[in-house]
């Protein structure tokens, strides 16, 4: 009997759902999933995902169904708060798609699970919803039981916790003392119905447009290949907000509630000036629905694994998503750790130990990227808007000047291939 033969898997999102898929394509391992909601979550915008995960999705074998789905512009325009346009590219992932041979999408993460969970039924994995866990007993080499709140237990060869940056998993079994940490930045967003702008405003929006502004920084692009709905948001720094869900986030929808965070933005945009603080404020004008998005990270160096449980994803490393990082890295662990489980001789404890070992320096690399990434998002007065208009504006011009976006300059994270890693 091979040692590793079944694997439950606690978490139905991305994570989860693209790690079933690729144990099920490339090794002897039956995976069942349990997710906690009632059913597929309808939380979150729009996803933006980078050609190195573009190219694991492709492997998976649902590239040609996302495509159907999300967005591909990848044109890049950064306003001015005054009306002009402080910089530009035609293709914000050239190099890295130069590379890989794939591009950027942007997704909305409803479409991003359907199609994922349309790949996993077709290949037989259960995924069992309303699910609440609530003991892990590791039995050691004889496997693993889970308990849930409504009596029923499983039992398997491993566990990996694919719950996000909350994970239970880890709460109760793996790392108990590591508790998320808020960053100080909170997202505003919504999806509105592209119909609802006026035709100047809407053939204004395609890959992605950003405005900074004293408050934060506005951004809006397509997020489905039709280009019927637009995603827009504000990404700020805020406290955090002491009611509401703040693990997850919250829906407003109440009219009053709406108004009032609309209020707010027309009062940020009075100040963003020319077409594109136009197109911005029709955006709002037409919002029915804003999601609150308090953004939480793992301070780095956390346990990752223990026994036979595993965290992958925001589960094990949560970082800010001001790299566009959050789906692709946990791609990049659903597809190390397959191949470190090919080998059923292999020990369960070796596979784990040499996927710290892998992941640790590329982990880190990119979480530090996005935390560099959030100062545009601070709080600033005007003089600091300026100022930071002016940085952003010659870093783009330097990097043309000297040609260091042919070289990869800020893309080559962007290529780093997980199978190309030795194990």
């Amino acid at each position: 009997m091979p040692q590793h033969r079944k694997a439950i898997i606690i978490g139905g999102g991305p994570a989860g759902l693209s790690t079933a898929l690729r144990l099920h394509q490339t090794t002897n391992i039956k995976c069942t999933i349990y997710e906690i909601r009632t059913e597929p979550t309808t939380l979150g915008g729009a996803i933006g995902i980078m050609p190195n995960g573009m190219r694991l999705l492709h492997r998976l074998g649902i590239y040609d169904a996302l495509q159907t789905r999300g967005s591909s512009h990848s044109n890049l325009v950064v306003h001015s708060a005054q009306g002009g346009i402080v910089a530009k590219q035609e293709d914000m992932v050239s190099y890295a798609r130069a590379q890989t041979g794939f591009g950027y999408m942007r997704i909305k993460r409803t479409d991003l699970v359907d199609v994922l969970l349309g790949a996993v039924d077709k290949a037989q994995v259960p995924v069992h919803y309303n699910k609440r866990l609530t003991a892990i007993a590791d039995n050691g080499i004889s496997g693993v039981t889970v308990t849930f709140s409504d009596g029923s237990i499983d039992q398997a060869d491993i566990l990996i916790g694919c719950d996000g940056i909350h994970s239970f998993v880890r709460r109760i079994y793996v790392d108990p003392l590591q508790e998320p940490e808020y960053s100080g930045i909170s997202s505003l967003f919504s999806l509105v119905r592209t119909e609802s702008l006026d035709v100047s405003a809407a053939s204004r929006i395609s890959g992605m447009g950003i405005a900074l502004t004293e408050e934060g920084m506005f951004m809006a692009t397509l997020a489905t290949a039709k280009g019927d709905e637009v995603y827009w948001g504000l990404s700020q720094e805020v406290p955090l907000p002491e009611s509401g869900d703040s693990r997850d986030g919250w829906e407003v929808r109440r009219l009053q509630e709406v108004d009032g965070f609309k209020s707010n933005m027309h009062r940020i945009l009075e100040k963003v000036h020319g077409d594109w603080g136009d197109v911005l404020r029709q955006l709002v004008d037409g919002t029915d629905v804003i999601k609150f998005y308090p953004i939480y990270r793992l301070p780095l160096g956390g346990t990752w694994h223990k026994g036979r449980c595993m965290l992958l994803g925001d589960a094990a490393h949560a970082m800010q998503p001001h790299a566009g990082q959050g789906v692709s890295m946990a791609l990049e662990d659903t597809f190390l750790l397959a191949r470190l489980l090919e080998d059923p001789s292999q020990s369960v404890e070796e596979a784990y130990e040499r996927f710290d070992e892998i992941r640790r320096p590329r982990v880190n690399e990119v979480y530090k990227l996005a935390a560099r990434n959030v100062e545009v998002r601070k709080k600033t007065g005007p003089w600091g808007l300026w100022a930071k208009e002016v940085v952003v504006g010659a870093a783009f011009w330097v990097s043309w000047a000297l040609g260091l976006e042919k070289r990869g300059n800020g893309q080559r994270h962007m290529v780093y291939d997980i199978d190309e890693q030795k194990i």
